[in-house]
């Protein structure tokens, strides 16, 4: 278990939670070092949370830093949803507890077969990081991303990576 981050699971005027990450450890406009971020999620390997509405354990394999970090979807995100997933590192223990609306697929890859043997799990989640104007903070910028989860060999359930983190648009 990592310590000292500044991470809490608020419910917004939706009724809907989300995870607020103060604790804005990957900073930079334009390059985020992805090595610090791999670094960091090593922190959590051997580590297990649970999804709040289910129970279920949730376990972080050795898998997860390599491919949070170097994964294709990872490589294709830019500018404020790089940094979103950067920072959503910080609070990956808080993401997995809110984690909802489940969905199954089978797995397809040989590649695969020992680590999602029983297939794979995407499940949506939504967190918040703040915006600051001359160390003033402004307002939140809240995205929505899916957490990739596998159903390995052994029957434990692990955090595979996260997926299409995007900014969500602001309401009228």
């Amino acid at each position: 278990m990592i310590e000292n981050r500044n991470v809490n699971i608020i419910t917004d005027a939706d009724g809907k939670k989300l995870v607020l990450i103060n604790d804005i450890r990957f900073k930079g406009k334009r390059q985020i070092d992805w090595d610090d971020v791999k670094q960091y999620l090593e922190g959590y390997v051997g580590d297990y949370y649970e999804i709040e509405e289910s129970a279920e354990r949730i376990y972080i394999g050795n898998e997860l830093p390599e491919e949070y970090t170097e994964s294709e979807s990872r490589k294709s995100l830019m500018g404020a949803n790089a940094k979103a997933k950067a920072n959503a590192a910080t609070a990956i223990p808080e993401l997995i507890q809110i984690a909802s609306n489940p969905a199954f697929e089978e797995n397809r890859k040989e590649k695969h077969n020992k680590n999602a043997k029983f297939g794979w799990y995407r499940y949506d989640v939504r967190f918040a990081l703040p915006v600051y104007e001359e160390n003033v903070l402004v307002r939140y910028n809240i995205f929505h991303a899916r957490l990739l989860i596998n159903h390995a060999e052994n029957g434990r359930k692990y955090l595979y990576d996260i997926l299409a983190v995007k900014k969500e648009t602001s309401k009228p």
